[in-house]
């Protein structure tokens, strides 16, 4: 039952002098030996007290900075009353992944980055992101995820990505009345949240609940579904769809193209996490083929992907673990808790280094390396780097990741007639709406933005579902138009 938030007479001056409430983590030198998240969430009384922390701005900049624009002020009223059912109920309205993003968004550039209280004396925002995974899990543990009765229409959707775009979309959609299909290529759906994200930062329970929760709502998933030769866009036309959303993500890695990287023992950060988060069912090959502890690791690499390559490999229990990244520590991208993390566990870094080769005959058993130096900023503001000449060195390795970024998956989108690409086969949409130049094909998320955030990528997912909407309303108020429209991307989408 919800609880209506008091009418609060606001003591700003007496809020800032609260001060940030512990949040309880495990000991480095427990949780390097298990997968169970590091955070151990708040207690209600906890969670009271931070809450009590927000100053209800009027401006809400914390909202502004939202990509989903969540009434942060309004679910923590709620919460400081001591409902966090109602708190978690004002999150989705605006979110479907409060659970997953309270855990994985970098709230110290969105929400929290833009908290007031993070500019006072105590210089520490309100914790937005522990408290929206706390309202979301306390109301997934006493109620589960709400999933409720639809009547379906007759204008079904295929979703192409089973990722949080997908997810978002596949919702939404759903609760308008679409009868909804998605396919994804994975054997299991979730995309990134599944295979791409360790269990120390998202436990799979709360993926697999949401993923229960959709089919429980009707949406059906049909794994093992690439996008390709055989598997074509007018192949999920013929198979009834009224419109399609394309949200297969960005999940190739970069490469590093220096000699060497194609040896066993190289594997890209995608591959990395992959095996490390697969069980034998979700992989295509169906063995879990684990990598074996006792081995140096190193990572190449900054961003969060990185840390998160990193950190799995102290939990595979390997001898040692080293982040080379070209830059200095300064310059790292990526979460800096993250980075904390990977320190208090144990975690090499070298900066101001590049690889060279990659070295081994039958393996890869060790990676050259030059030192670099710092130059001038560029138009970005970041700091240019070059090498120092006769500097190389050699790490000794029995498994090198590169974590250097992600990029859309060209064989995907140019498997795909006529569809508009640019630059790095990033698919060209309406960013409001998600529209393609294809009557019918919407997209999103890192498909449309290269690279991002689960946030972003939920936002789209919700954007399109509702553009899809309108497409197919306007589609049965047309009537024989509905039929010609689509014959028309039928025909085009064909070879």
């Amino acid at each position: 039952m919800q609880t209506k938030a008091p009418s609060l007479g606001i003591d700003r001056k007496g809020r800032l002098q609260i001060p940030p409430q512990p949040a309880p983590r495990q000991p480095a030198e427990e949780r390097v030996r298990n997968w169970a998240e590091v955070f151990l969430g708040f207690d209600l009384d906890t969670a009271v007290v931070e809450a009590s922390r927000c100053l209800h701005c009027p401006a809400a900049p914390c909202v502004k900075a939202c990509p989903l624009r969540n009434d942060i002020p309004g679910a923590l009223e709620l919460l400081e009353a001591g409902d966090p059912i109602a708190a978690a109920d004002v999150f989705r309205k605006t979110s479907n992944l409060p659970e997953v993003c309270g855990r994985v968004c970098p709230q110290e550039r969105l929400c929290e980055g833009s908290c007031v209280v993070g500019r006072s004396k105590t210089g520490k925002p309100v914790q937005i992101g522990k408290l929206e995974q706390f309202c979301a899990d306390t109301q997934r543990a006493q109620h589960g995820l709400p999933a409720p009765a639809v009547l379906f229409g007759d204008a079904p959707v295929a979703i192409v990505g089973a990722g949080p775009a997908g997810i978002a979309a596949a919702e939404e959609l759903t609760r308008l009345g679409h009868p909804v299909t998605v396919y994804d290529a994975w054997p299991r759906p979730g995309g990134i949240l599944r295979f791409g994200i360790p269990r120390f930062k998202l436990d799979i329970e709360i993926v697999d609940a949401k993923v229960a929760q959709l089919e429980a709502m009707g949406v059906r998933v049909v794994p093992e579904s690439r996008l390709g030769p055989g598997f074509g866009i007018s192949d999920v036309f013929a198979l009834g769809h009224a419109a399609i959303f394309l949200a297969v993500g960005a999940s190739a890695g970069n490469r590093l193209n220096i000699p060497g990287e194609d040896l066993p023992g190289v594997y890209s950060a995608t591959e990395f996490l992959m095996r490390v988060n697969a069980n034998p069912a979700d992989r295509p090959d169906g063995n879990r083929d684990p990598l074996e502890a006792g081995q140096h690791i190193v990572v190449v690499g900054a961003g969060d992907t990185a840390m998160d390559c990193v950190r799995s490999a102290v939990r595979l229990g390997a001898r040692a673990v080293t982040c080379v990244y070209r830059r200095s520590e300064a310059e790292m991208p990526g979460r800096r808790e993250e980075r904390r993390y990977a320190h208090e566990e144990g975690v090499q870094f070298h900066f101001l280094a590049s690889p060279v080769r990659a070295l081994g005959e039958t393996h890869v058993r060790a990676v050259e390396f030059v030192r670099m130096e710092l130059g001038e900023p560029d138009s970005s503001g970041r700091r240019s780097v070059r090498p120092i000449a006769g500097s190389e060195f050699t790490i000794e390795v029995d498994t090198l990741v590169v974590a250097a970024g992600y990029r859309v998956d060209a064989t995907v989108v140019k498997g795909i007639p006529h569809l508009a690409i640019r630059d790095a086969s990033i698919v060209m949409a309406d960013p409001e709406t998600g529209e393609t130049n294809l009557p019918g094909v919407f997209a999103g998320g890192d498909l449309t933005r290269g690279p991002d955030l689960v946030v972003t990528a939920v936002a789209d997912g919700r954007r399109a579902a509702r553009a899809i909407h309108r497409y197919l309303e306007h589609l049965a108020a047309s009537g024989d138009e509905a039929s010609r429209d689509l014959e028309v991307v039928a025909a085009t989408s064909r070879p």
